[in-house]
């Protein structure tokens, strides 16, 4: 949680003002009960009127400035709360923006989404309490001990034994609390990965009839969450009522001694009614610090949690930002005994993975699922990095080149087809900021997807919804295809891009893609043969090694697993 404090830099002059002012607030807080005293001692008691009007109006002006103080201090804890979250939520984006798939992967998107939002909320709320009452509550305690000594040194030995009790009593319950804090938010995240799992994939769902399966599923998660926030709600909940009991026993036994002690004649009734007013106002203030630590509890267990994902590095570093001078004479692409193995993945995914591509070549990769064909390509440009051997560019490993580099070097389309919110214009320029409009139409026309924006009102200017839900698969996967092919890349990688498309407009594409001016080298990862059959050179893999290459004729005669990928898909 300290490391995140950094973000509050920006907020010193807030930081300092609004507790300040809050300490102004108390202290006209601490002179009221003197006010009433005199009111009743010297007002009340001589029939002193204007001593009671005068009284009375410095009661209004101590509340007007008190007020004031109040809501000044506010606007400077929100202020600064606000900017800290602001700033904190920005910085937790940019460093998720920073890692790689490896990282994602081990975290998982509901995590992140919650630290983005419930968490960062919640440390929001603790900074906003945080900077309004850890001073000001403590104060007015101490204060109100203080002054009750000056009042009288025997009835205020009340306030010294119950300050130290509430103390035990607060601080127990809050160190009892934190770690249940976190198990609350740990089992929150996995009611959301449920609840994000079943509404990413609520057609499979229905098309299943798993309703009442999932719908019991999530019941016992969610049983199991608001069990465990109703234990630590329990814990939570004897602060108030412990609190009440023992001040309010304090008050009885204050107001008792008062009594015999204003009847011996040592002390006055308004002395014994400013007695009560500060031990009011500590029964108030302690009751805000009680509710101040169950937040702060909160925000401490949310803030740790957000540190937590701060902590994890990308394991895939930049080494040199300025990157390499290519080779242009050596093989674009070159794997050298290639192995790599997901994170908590203790066998190998592929391994031992060796082949050379040519510029302006077409390589085909095919094979049954989990056969590793995603985590082969997904090394090119570093989405993961290889565990063994080398992935060479232009003679040069991927390692040495900058991200920048390897990203104008490479277009690839990913088997997940994603659009995002704003106009196809938009969409299509993530691949090319200043695409024009002559780019971007010829990008969608080798991609079959200008018949999908001509048929749309507005054209380019047509608005695509979140994940792009207003367009069929087929059409996501053509306008992300065109997406990628703005850049001009000089690899393309076509991650079984394509299998939500009919074989006509599959074929159509492929054609498209051959003609192209300036000869990408193209990967077209497949689970159908129709797709890479005109390769110059197709890759069969299988169980994470590759068993064969060579041209589609060649395989067909020579390797089992692809004739029978081959018959399977030409029945």
């Amino acid at each position: 949680m300290k490391k995140l404090l950094v973000h509050l830099k920006e907020y010193k002059v807030e930081s300092i003002l609004g507790p300040l002012f809050k300490l102004l607030e108390a202290s006209f807080e601490l002179m009221v009960p003197f006010v009433i005293k005199s009111i009743i001692d010297t007002g009340i008691a001589n029939n002193d009127k204007e001593h009671i009007v005068k009284m009375c109006l410095i009661l209004v002006l101590l509340g007007v400035v008190g007020l004031i103080s109040a809501v000044t201090a506010q606007y400077f804890a929100a202020k600064a709360a606000v900017g800290f979250a602001t700033k904190l939520r920005f910085s937790l984006f940019s460093h998720i923006q920073t890692l790689s798939f490896a990282e994602i992967d081990k975290l998982g998107t509901s995590t992140l989404i919650t630290r983005m939002t419930s968490d960062i909320n919640q440390v929001q709320t603790g900074v906003n309490l945080f900077l309004r009452l850890l001073l000001r509550s403590p104060f007015v305690v101490i204060g109100a001990m203080i002054m009750a000594f000056t009042i009288d040194v025997k009835a205020a030995l009340v306030f010294a034994v119950t300050i130290p009790v509430l103390s035990v009593i607060i601080f127990g319950i809050m160190l009892v609390s934190i770690p249940l804090y976190k198990k609350v938010q740990a089992k929150l995240d996995k009611v959301l990965k449920t609840t994000r799992d079943n509404l990413v994939g609520a057609r499979v769902v229905r098309a299943f009839c798993k309703e009442e399966a999932e719908i019991e599923e999530f019941n016992k998660m969610n049983e199991d969450f608001s069990a465990t926030q109703r234990f630590v709600g329990k814990i939570s909940a004897l602060l108030n009522p412990l609190t009440y009991v023992i001040i309010n026993v304090a008050i009885v036994i204050l107001i008792y001694v008062g009594a015999i002690r204003v009847e011996a004649g040592i002390i006055t009734q308004g002395a014994v009614i400013a007695l009560y007013n500060y031990m009011s106002q500590i029964l108030v203030e302690l009751v805000k610090f009680a509710n101040l630590i169950i937040s702060v509890t909160k925000a401490v267990a949310s803030g740790n949690r957000i540190e937590s994902v701060f902590e994890i590095e990308n394991t895939v570093k930049e080494d040199n930002n300025n990157g390499t001078e290519p080779d242009k004479q050596a093989p674009i692409v070159e794997f050298r005994n290639v192995g790599m193995s997901y994170v908590d993945n203790q066998e190998e995914t592929i391994s031992d993975i060796s082949f050379t591509v040519n510029r302006g070549e077409t390589i085909g990769i095919i094979g049954g699922t989990g056969s590793g064909k995603s985590t082969l390509i997904n090394l090119l440009p570093r989405y993961y990095d290889a565990d063994d051997g080398e992935v060479l560019i232009y003679g040069k490993n991927v390692k040495e080149y900058s991200f920048e580099q390897l990203n104008n070097m490479i277009g690839m389309v990913l088997q997940k087809a994603v659009l995002f919110k704003g106009t196809i214009r938009d969409n299509i320029r993530w691949g090319k900021k200043n695409a024009t409009d002559e780019e971007i139409n010829e990008a969608l026309t080798l991609a079959q997807a200008k018949e999908i924006v001509d048929r749309k009102e507005g054209g380019l200017d047509y608005m695509v919804e979140q994940g792009g839900k207003n367009f069929s698969g087929g059409q996501r996967q053509r306008l992300t295809i065109a997406r990628t092919l703005v850049k001009r890349s000089e690899i393309l990688i076509l991650d079984d891009s394509s299998s939500a498309l009919d074989n006509a407009t599959d074929k159509n594409l492929r054609e498209a893609i051959a003609k192209l001016s300036y000869k990408p080298t193209v990967f077209i990862v497949s689970q159908r043969t129709s797709a890479i059959e005109n390769a110059d050179k197709i890759l069969v893999l299988d169980d994470g090694k590759l068993v064969a290459m060579g041209t589609h004729s060649e395989l067909v005669k020579k390797c089992d697993i692809y004739k029978e990928i081959y018959e399977l898909s030409t029945r």
